[in-house]
């Protein structure tokens, strides 16, 4: 039921498929495996439903997730083993660009079917079902805005923070050097907190609409599938900026790496791969709810 970001696209080749999960392989087929309890969870918190709304809630995220099964593991499963041989023989520009355009066309697709699954239900919201949605992103608007306050300095900081220890869950200690140059990348790249808190809210009031409209089944799959269109061009400007830094670190760091960090990474994507591989059949035995 939330809008689901992908502004985290591209940690581009290298990670762009298993960023999607846990950065643990156990903790990852854990969160799978009990995916359906998830989700009904995480719905109800948006929507306060029960009875036959609650039942049928539950059918279709069993229904998203037999096609996340059938669809969507086998691919991520290829493309973890793809990167792992990317990876190998040393990024390069094309890599970046494969890892891009192959996750986003995987979340678009994902973001579809996840809207024409739940979009029947949504047309039957009442008005005070509504009411609590829109209550529940205005919370989230608030989360948002607390975890990115701060001067553009501190932000940089906390970009420098994440990026190196994303790095170093993949490929190990980084080097001073490699750590002054995620540094430079952090100062370099725009900081784009505010447009990007601009476009979480356009897109919550265009999803509401679509919601009291009761048009979620015409409109809301097209929708979610090409969420980017109608964002600021400056946020599309500042957007692209940033994704040219992150290439250039990501190339940077390639030529960087040691021949252990490379083996690190090479061996954990092929890992994510057999999981990826290995969830897509061992899910779909196990009994639902």
């Amino acid at each position: 039921m939330s809008v689901f970001s992908v502004r985290n696209r591209t940690f581009a080749a290298l990670l762009a498929v298993a960023w999607l999960v846990s950065g643990c392989n156990a903790a990852m087929r854990m969160a799978y495996e009990n995916a359906d309890s998830f989700l009904h969870w995480r719905a109800l918190s948006y929507v306060p439903l029960n009875g036959k709304a609650a039942d049928d809630l539950d059918e279709r995220i069993d229904g998203f997730l037999a096609w996340h099964r059938a669809k969507a593991l086998p691919q991520y499963a290829r493309l973890s083993a793809d990167a792992a041989r990317r990876v190998n023989a040393g990024l390069s520009p094309a890599d970046l660009v494969w890892g891009y355009d192959s996750f986003n066309a995987q979340a678009k697709e994902s973001m579809r079917e996840a809207a024409v699954c739940l979009a029947p239900m949504l047309d039957r919201l009442t008005p005070e079902q509504a009411s609590h949605l829109e209550k529940r992103f205005a919370d989230d608007n608030r989360k948002f805005a607390r975890e990115n306050r701060g001067s553009d300095k501190e932000r940089r900081i906390r970009r420098t923070r994440r990026m190196v220890d994303r790095l170093e869950d993949w490929v190990g200690k980084l080097s001073k050097a490699q750590i002054e140059r995620v540094k430079q990348y952090s100062e370099r790249a725009p900081v784009t907190q505010e447009l990007a808190e601009r476009d979480r809210k356009r897109l919550q009031a265009d999803i509401m609409a679509i919601i009291r409209a009761r048009d979620a089944q015409k409109r809301l799959p097209e929708y979610l599938e090409n969420w980017e269109r109608g964002r600021d061009p400056a946020l599309a400007a500042a957007n692209k900026a940033w994704r040219g830094e992150l290439d250039k670190l990501l190339l940077d760091i390639d030529r960087m790496l040691t021949a252990e960090q490379r083996a690190k990474a090479v061996a954990r994507l092929r890992s994510f791969s057999e999981d990826f591989a290995t969830l897509a059949t061992a899910s779909a035995d196990q009994p639902r709810r």
